[in-house]
């Protein structure tokens, strides 16, 4: 490919060559940190909420990692173009799958161990706190967020990747839902939090959904602390918040609650 003239693109001049370089300055991988590396049009929008609180001080100390890889540098033309319109027919625009494929060979390229490859789609398999803590175990994960209409089918067929959805709805892209993940799956890393318990003790640890919370002052526009809590009872102050676990989980999540039942009916026998 002969060389063209530089196109200005933030901070960097970019040129067309078979191996795009990446906009952010790539880091050295550290030995044994979980590492997150995200496929998208906007890597700009990372890390985003992840830079900050306990995920930003944990990225910045090396407890984890993050790449992002533009979507854009492997486009075609002169355009940079990564899309084009839908086979059959059909409102919207598909994310090419050579366009696709060549991201993912680069953003693979070294990958060893348990590393995921995951496409933020509604169609996927819900996310819950299983599935973060089985990605917390792994070395890391490659997330493809998806815009437009989606990506070509060939794509996820190839590469034999996971199709995980934030929720029963529609949103612009997968940036958003990449990001949640990886919040979900980075606060389980040990360290993260810096004190465990505090993932022992949260929704969904026991399958229930967490008990009601509160703190000083002791009362609050006339409304007081439960005495249990302030009674130093240890025994009392876990029994009610298991009890107070249950029957939030009943009212609000009655699938939940089914198979919390069904789990302890296991365990009894």
């Amino acid at each position: 490919m002969s060389d063209t003239p530089s196109k200005s693109h933030g901070r960097k001049a970019i040129r067309p060559s078979l191996k795009p370089r990446e906009l952010m300055t790539p880091t050295p991988d550290l030995v044994g940190v979980w590492k997150a590396k995200i496929l998208t049009l906007f890597p700009t929008a990372f890390p985003g909420v992840l830079g900050e609180s306990l995920t930003g001080k944990a990225l910045q100390e090396g407890l984890w990692q993050l790449e992002t890889v533009d979507l854009r540098q492997f486009g075609l033309t002169k355009h940079r173009n990564v899309d084009d319109t839908p086979a059959g027919g059909g409102a919207g625009m598909v994310l090419r799958p050579d366009v696709l494929g060549n991201a993912i060979e680069h953003a693979m390229d070294g990958v060893q161990g348990n590393h995921p490859l995951i496409y933020l789609t509604p169609r996927g398999k819900p996310m819950d706190q299983a599935m973060m803590q089985n990605l917390a175990r792994a070395d890391g994960v490659t997330l493809l967020c998806g815009r437009f209409e989606g990506v070509d089918e060939r794509v996820l067929e190839h590469y034999n990747i996971q199709e995980v959805s934030l929720g029963d709805f529609v949103m612009t892209g997968g940036e958003l839902a990449a990001q949640a993940l990886i919040d979900a799956t980075v606060r389980l890393i040990p360290g993260v939090l810096g004190n465990q318990a505090s993932t022992e003790e949260e929704s969904f640890a026991s399958g229930l959904l967490e008990h009601p919370q509160y703190t000083r002052p002791a009362e609050w526009k006339g409304r007081k602390i439960p005495d249990v809590l302030m009674s130093g009872h240890h025994g009392n102050v876990a029994k009610w918040r298991h009890q107070l676990a249950e029957e939030i989980t009943q009212e609000r999540r009655p699938d939940l609650w089914e198979a919390y039942q069904a789990r302890e009916k296991q365990v009894k026998k």
